[in-house]
Parts: structure tokens; C-alpha cells; sequence
């Protein structure tokens, strides 16, 4: 069992007026949200919050491209030829990467439906081509030309006119735009060495309107930083999830002081802590998620021990974490009992048995729609041993006002096993389908509480003044005097420490609240509007316009609502704090079917939720034969 020492307040979330929005947003407006009026009385120079942020990832642009051609796995979307399969707009639910006619529209549509009502942007990598075709190697111009293309597009979409191509590039966008590191962002792809390497130079070139001058140096070191989106108020760290991957041979885990993953997490840890003292909260973003299941494991287990530990000591300030790279649309619960240490952390007791270790996959095998149905049952399974709240009660409506009623015992020891009235034994995992169509092309549009600061801008340059740290000063007070010693004695004895070896993230004051993450107030995530593209249905109205020139194509495309979070009898969630998630994981993982029903017979939340996991690019039939 794991408590956490710290207080646990009632935190109620914040009264929420209703205000009227722009019709052209109304379609995305949450029914808690305060967004900007129309009235231009009230606007100043300075565009204020709307409340909105849009998550795009994993454009995989591919100049080589052809309509009509075959999706074969030799040479996909290159050559050969297989009618209706290669559209204009992409060939879905396949291997093949993006043509530019997507990436395009897909800007243009953004300019036209997104642009005015967001206050950032978060970019989760892989602007290349996948290296699938032997007859057509990557090269390292063509990734670098590629992602230029993609910074282009952000610029034409949303660069300050008047600003572009003056001294100061930082200042060239109207909200903040944040990247990150994809695996197939470098060459060979999957390995990026410690820094400051060929990769972490260009991209310092390729994205220095996105990177706060002030952290050019640490970025030139390692490829991660954070920039202030909510000037004072709210940071996104962009983290090189690279130096955790597990298929990145070049390096090895986060737990050695000489490695670039452990370096990372350290200066994680003191940026966190900073923006702690400065009342801040924080939103981490990254390329490969921290999957682990029984057969699926992106990260080294030393990076993901970490990654548990961080989140849970700063649970007070990480607000979300957002990735990309798997392509389906799915969440992922990390669960402090799965933690290993073998000695006492501050703010946490534990007395429960460590987690089996997993086996991993070898090398990086491309992630077959049987492999993702394995991976996805198997995230069921965990929810299925999710704490079930005792009758009569659900995840969302607890309160302290329970246990002075009926069941108290039975009520306090499902408290007792999720980490509190918040579920603070957890944290969470956000991560989005992609634009490249290996099902449809997908925009998340999340929207945040703004409540108390409606009048705030969104940062107007990249900003992010760090807590300056030397490493290797850092790390030379770290090690003890007999870290040596003790180290060669723990491997002839193969027995694991009993102090730490890193510096322990400190917890929350026993006087703090939940952060946005456990109870609903300003920057807590509200809901999201899944947007998709379905080029079926746009092919075929494609197929069925006599009239071929480009603009009657562009006419047909377009994103659409998937699904709406927050009004959806599917989720069934007010906002997207721990508990609510927690109540769906835990709906996910009931076993409720009939025993010779068909696929849409079984649990219904589960039957949804697959359907959104493909982008409802899938049939039912298909479906039943995989779940």
C-alpha cells in the first residue's frame, strides 16, 4: 500500500461564468469555459486567453509521394500502381507516409479553424519521412529540409507578418509554438548520442524561434527546454524523450550520472522545483510515450522509474503530459506502486511488493495492428485491477462529506488504495493519434480552465528564464565518497542500494492543495475536441466531382468532430482531472458481455473507446476479430 504524507485538502473547484463566445469558435466552447466576448471594446493589442491549445503530432511529410500508386511494403506510396488506394489526400490505414497535399490542407484548415481561438501550440515530432524504402534512403539534408518545411508552415499560419525576418526571431508568432525531438526527427533514426551532437546544433538553427534564448546552451546540450506559454502562470517543457527510449542503443537509461538521461531528469527535477517556488504550474510534452506493458515497453525501466517518482513528487505543479508516436488515441495511468526503489522517499510510505519486471522487444519492430491490439487488451487488464468504489459511489462524487456518512470503513479503504479523495497514487499519460493517415489524420483541440485569469496573454516570444545549472558542478557534489566503493560492492553482492544515488525530487508542503492534475480549478484540462479528417469520404466525394482541378479538391476537405469529451455519453467525465479518468479506466476494465454477443454487445465503454482508439477508421467486424 502506498499513502502519501501530505495533506490532502478539499480543493472545490472554482464557480465558472458562463460568457458568450465568437460563433466562429462556438463549435469548440466548453459549457465551464470563460473565454474572450466578442465585443471589441474589450480586446486589447494583446490578444487574451481563450482557453484552448491545440496538440499536433507526427506530420511524416514525404516528398516522394504518388497518387495512384501501391501501399506495398517494398516501396509504399511510391510506385507501382493500385487505383484508389493512394488518394490525393493520402492513402489511409496504411503504412504510407503523408503527401504534401495533406500537410497542407491540413495547415490551411488549421488558419482557417483553429488559429484565432488557441492560446499555444504543441508539436510531439516526426516532421520526417519514415525510412521505409530502400530505393529511397533518407539523408540528412532531406530530414533537415523537412522539418524546415514544417517550421514554414507554422510561420505561414501563425508568423507575425511584421515581425518576421527582423533580428529577433523569438518574437515571430502570434501564440507560442513548442516542438520536440521525434525518433525519426535525426539519423539513424532511434539514435540520438549524448550532446552536444550534430542534431542538437541543427535543430538549435532549425528552431530558434521556438527555443527561449536564454536556453540555447542547456538545448545545444541535451535537446530539451521549456518555454513559458502563460508568461508567470503556466510552462511547457519539451522533453527529449529520445535519451529514455529504450531503442536508442547509443545511450543507456537514466540512472548512470554520466548519462544524458539522468543529466535530463535532473535538470527536470530543478526546473520543476523552480517553478514551484515561483507558483507556476507546468505541462510536459514529449515524443515517445512511456508505455509499458507486458509487451510493450518504450522506455528503459530506469527512465520510467524516474518518470513515476517526478510526477508524483510534483503532482502539485505538472498540470498534464502530452505524446505522439504510437498513432493511436489512447491514455496510459502510472501507478506509484510500480516503483522499485529500495530506500524511503520523502512524502511517500510504501509497503507493497515491486512490479515483475517486463521483457522487452528487441530492436524497434514496426507496431503491427496485432501488436497494438495485444498492447491495448493488455492496458485493459491493468484497468481491470483498478480499486472499485464501493456501491454507490463513483470516482467523481467523492468528498470528505461520504465518510461522515454510511460505509465509512468500506469508503476509507478505497481512499486508502488510490492515494486519497484526489487518486493521487496516479498520474497520467495523454497521447494523440497523428496527422499521417496509418488511420485518419487527427487535431486535438484541449481546452483548460482559465478562471481568474481571462485577461492574461498568451506569451507574446519565447520566454523561459531557467534556474541556471553548471552539471558538472552539480554532479560533483553528488557523489559521495564512497559511491565507488559502495557501487563495486552492491554488484559483487548484486544488491541494490539502500540510498539513493540521485537527488530525491522534494514533495509538496503537507499544507499544499492538489495541483490542476487531481482537482478542478484554474489550468486544469477540461476536455478535448477530437478533430479527424476522414479521406474516405473525402476521396470519394473526390471520386464522384467531375470537375478534377485543385480547388474543387480543396473544397472537400476538411476535419471534423470525432468526439466531444465533455459532451459525451460515451465518457460521461466533467473535466479530465485523475478521478475522471480513473472512473473511465475503471469502466474500461469490466468484463460485462454476453456470452455469444457480437462486438457491439460487449462492454460498451470498451466497444467505444476502441472505435476512437483507430480514429473510427475500423469496422466492427474488424475490431471483433482483434478484441
Amino acid at each position: 500500500m502506498v499513502h502519501f504524507t501530505g495533506g490532502l485538502l478539499l480543493f472545490s473547484a472554482l464557480a465558472a461564468a458562463v460568457a458568450a463566445t465568437p460563433a466562429a469558435l462556438s463549435q469548440f466552447s466548453h459549457p465551464d469555459q470563460q473565454p474572450l466576448g466578442s465585443n471589441p471594446s474589450l480586446l486589447s493589442k494583446r490578444r487574451k486567453l481563450q482557453g484552448r491549445f491545440l496538440h499536433i503530432t507526427d506530420f511524416h511529410p514525404d516528398p516522394f509521394y504518388r497518387v495512384g500508386s501501391s501501399p506495398n511494403r517494398g516501396h509504399p506510396c511510391h510506385k507501382g500502381s493500385d487505383p484508389g488506394t493512394a488518394g490525393y489526400y493520402g492513402a489511409e490505414t496504411t503504412r504510407c507516409d503523408s503527401p504534401f497535399t495533406l500537410v497542407n490542407a491540413t495547415f490551411d484548415w488549421v488558419e482557417k479553424h483553429i488559429k484565432d481561438g488557441i492560446d499555444f501550440v504543441v508539436w510531439t515530432g516526426d516532421s520526417a519521412r519514415h525510412d521505409n524504402d530502400e530505393s529511397l534512403p533518407r539523408n540528412n539534408a532531406m530530414v533537415e529540409h523537412l522539418n524546415k518545411y514544417i517550421v514554414d508552415k507554422f510561420v505561414e499560419v501563425f508568423g507575425k507578418k511584421d515581425n518576421l525576418g527582423d533580428s529577433d526571431p523569438t518574437n515571430d508568432f502570434v501564440v507560442p509554438i513548442v516542438p520536440t525531438f521525434g525518433n525519426n526527427d535525426i539519423l539513424p533514426h532511434n539514435i540520438f548520442t549524448p550532446g552536444p551532437n550534430r542534431w542538437t546544433k541543427k535543430y538549435a538553427d532549425i528552431w530558434d524561434v521556438f527555443v527561449p534564448p536564454e536556453q540555447r546552451h542547456t538545448f545545444a546540450r541535451g535537446g530539451w527546454f521549456f518555454t513559458e506559454v502563460i508568461p508567470n502562470t503556466l510552462a511547457v517543457f519539451s522533453l527529449n524523450t529520445l535519451y529514455f527510449f529504450d531503442s536508442n542503443s547509443a545511450v543507456d537509461g537514466c540512472d548512470t550520472k554520466t548519462e544524458p538521461g539522468y543529466e535530463h531528469f535532473e535538470w527536470l527535477r530543478i526546473q520543476l522545483q523552480f517553478l514551484r517556488e515561483r507558483g507556476m504550474k507546468a505541462i510536459l510534452i514529449g515524443h515517445v510515450p512511456p508505455a509499458r506493458t507486458e509487451s510493450k515497453q518504450n522506455w528503459d525501466e530506469t527512465c520510467y522509474q524516474k518518470y513515476i517518482l517526478w510526477l508524483a513528487q510534483y503532482r502539485d505543479v505538472v498540470v498534464a503530459t502530452f505524446y505522439g508516436h504510437m498513432n493511436i488515441d489512447h491514455f496510459m495511468l502510472q501507478d506509484v506502486h510500480d516503483l522499485s526503489y529500495d530506500f524511503p522517499i520523502d512524502g511517500i510510505e510504501s509497503n507493497f511488493e515491486p512490479p515483475p519486471e517486463f521483457g522487452r522487444a528487441e530492436g524497434d519492430p514496426e507496431f503491427s495492428i496485432e501488436a497494438k491490439a495485444t498492447y491495448v487488451n493488455e492496458l485493459r487488464k491493468g484497468w481491470s485491477n483498478l480499486p472499485r468504489p464501493p456501491k454507490g459511489v463513483s470516482y467523481v462524487d467523492l468528498d470528505e462529506e461520504l465518510l461522515i456518512k454510511g460505509k465509512k470503513d468500506k469508503l476509507a479503504d478505497f481512499l486508502d488504495k488510490i492515494g486519497g479523495i484526489y487518486g493521487e497514487r496516479y498520474s497520467l499519460s495523454f497521447v494523440s493519434p497523428s496527422v499521417v493517415p496509418n488511420y485518419f489524420p487527427t487535431l486535438r483541440l484541449v481546452e483548460y480552465n482559465i478562471t481568474g485569469i481571462e485577461n492574461l496573454s498568451p506569451a507574446g516570444r519565447a520566454v523561459g528564464l531557467p534556474r541556471e545549472v553548471e552539471f558538472g558542478t552539480v554532479l560533483a557534489k553528488m557523489v559521495q565518497v564512497n559511491d565507488i566503493d559502495s557501487e563495486q560492492e552492491n554488484k559483487k553482492h548484486k544488491k541494490k542500494p539502500k540510498k539513493p544515488q540521485f537527488h530525491v525530487p522534494s514533495p509538496p508542503s503537507t499544507t499544499s492543495p492538489p495541483g490542476p492534475a487531481y482537482s478542478p480549478q484554474t489550468l486544469s484540462l477540461l476536455g478535448w475536441k477530437q478533430m479527424y479528417a476522414n479521406l474516405t469520404a473525402i476521396h470519394d466525394a473526390i471520386a464522384n466531382d467531375r470537375s478534377m482541378g485543385k480547388s474543387a479538391k480543396d473544397k472537400y476537405f476538411k476535419y471534423e468532430l470525432e468526439y466531444d469529451t465533455s459532451n459525451d455519453s460515451f465518457c460521461q467525465m466533467k473535466d479530465l482531472t485523475m478521478r475522471s479518468l480513473l472512473g473511465l479506466a475503471e469502466k474500461l476494465g469490466r468484463d460485462e458481455y454476453k456470452e455469444r454477443g457480437t462486438f457491439k454487445d460487449k462492454n460498451a465503454v470498451w466497444a467505444t473507446f476502441l472505435r476512437r482508439v483507430f480514429v473510427n477508421s475500423k469496422s466492427d467486424d474488424e475490431l471483433g476479430e482483434d478484441f
